[in-house]
């Protein structure tokens, strides 16, 4: 649902039109005059103005009352683009999306993270040309770019900053090196935040509190709350993998401490612990092969993996009060075996009222979340009463040249 309440309204009168027809609902010139309080006269000047930014476009014919029926604008796709960039610890997944956030072409390839940023974004600036050619869409249609990285960013610049996984990565220009080919905004931010942000918008479009869990070659949370991503002071709000699980002391974790989450719950410590029981998991997907052909101790290390993520998210439901608990990544593929855990610990211990309602599920949207989440945050850029009053300023400057 979209907040028209004047405090949501931007300054601009064309900004106020479209962040209306943002939720997809054919609107007539009358309906955006009430709602504005415009005369229809500007309404029709604004609307031809999105209508050349190719924002908006034509919908069906509203029912007639006697007189020559109404026409309708409804936000489109256009041939207006946004590139979505999912960088794992193991992969890369692009894709290039309308507006509406429907991809039109889509690639990835398996590259560790820890080849080096040039390496990968270098790959990411060819595939990325590939697919826009490839959508039919050329360099001028893109709008902006949205980037996930597996790591703790700096929100305001886009850098990352000593991220554990990511040799050669810290403080990397991740945004000026691919504006320098691209020539548009782009966004970065941790694969966590994107992933809460796709989740939400395909399976939980009117839930307002919920964290989005992921559990793979590391652990962490996108946590979303009154409808918005909350990304704290300096963008490190759910990183909860280098928090201290009561019941370890002194297993030693990449980030230097010792006892945290990541390092007896991800997918590789669980590989680990299990290569050691002799049953050859290297690697997370071994972890889920073994619990999916019913070897009981990798189902038990698997519950025990979600016991202890429960005891991390009891403080954070206290704390965060969500509605919503979604776990993904790559351990999610497990089934049942890891939430069990997590819903043993969570609602032997919350407080009632915090769980009477809570729901803890897995991931319906599962690898394709990141890379959806990575367009979302683009188009929110994109479409945002600054962006758009921008390119506005932009039409009317070109027209009067």
């Amino acid at each position: 649902m979209v907040d028209i309440s004047p405090s949501a309204l931007g300054s601009s009168a064309t900004s106020d039109i479209f962040q209306i027809l943002r939720d997809g609902r054919p609107r007539t010139r009358t309906e955006l005059a009430s709602l504005t309080g415009l005369a229809r006269s500007t309404v029709g000047l604004r609307i031809d103005s999105l209508l050349q930014l190719g924002l908006i476009g034509p919908a069906e014919t509203a029912p007639s009352t006697g007189g020559r029926p109404s026409s309708q604008f409804a936000l489109t796709g256009g041939n207006k683009a946004v590139l979505a960039v999912d960088i794992g610890a193991t992969h890369v997944r692009i894709a290039v999306s309308d507006l509406t956030g429907r991809p039109l072409s889509e690639d990835g390839t398996d590259i560790a993270v820890s080849e080096g940023p040039e390496k990968i974004l270098d790959w990411v600036i060819r595939a990325g040309d590939d697919l826009i050619t490839n959508a039919g869409r050329t360099l001028d249609d893109l709008l902006a770019i949205g980037v996930g990285l597996p790591g703790p960013v700096e929100h305001s610049s886009g850098r990352p900053i000593n991220p554990p996984i990511m040799p050669g990565w810290d403080n990397f220009d991740v945004p000026s090196w691919l504006q320098a080919h691209f020539h548009v905004p782009v966004l970065v931010d941790n694969d966590v935040n994107i992933m809460a942000l796709g989740e939400r918008e395909m399976a939980w479009p009117d839930v307002d509190h919920l964290i989005f869990v992921k559990v793979a070659t590391g652990i962490g949370a996108g946590v979303i709350s009154r409808g918005m991503l909350q990304r704290g002071a300096q963008g490190v709000a759910g990183d909860i993998g280098h928090v201290r699980v009561p019941r370890d002391n002194d297993t030693i974790c990449h980030c230097g401490n010792v006892g945290c989450l990541e390092a007896i719950a991800s997918g590789p410590a669980l590989a680990k612990a299990l290569s050691e029981q002799d049953l050859g998991a290297e690697s997370s997907q071994d972890v889920v092969e073994l619990v999916r052909s019913g070897n009981t101790t990798a189902i038990q290390a698997v519950r025990q993996a979600g016991r202890d993520l429960g005891e991390i998210l009891n403080a954070c439901i206290s704390l965060i009060n969500p509605s919503v608990i979604v776990v993904g990544g790559a351990m999610a593929q497990a089934g049942e075996h890891l939430i069990a855990g997590v819903r043993e610990i969570v609602y032997a211990r919350s407080m009632p009222l915090a769980t009477q309602h809570l729901q803890i599920t897995q991931s319906s949207v599962g690898a394709n979340a990141a890379v959806l989440g990575a367009s979302i945050l683009a188009i929110h850029h994109v479409l945002s009463p600054e962006s758009v009053e921008a390119m506005v300023v932009d039409l009317a400057d070109a027209a009067s040249r």
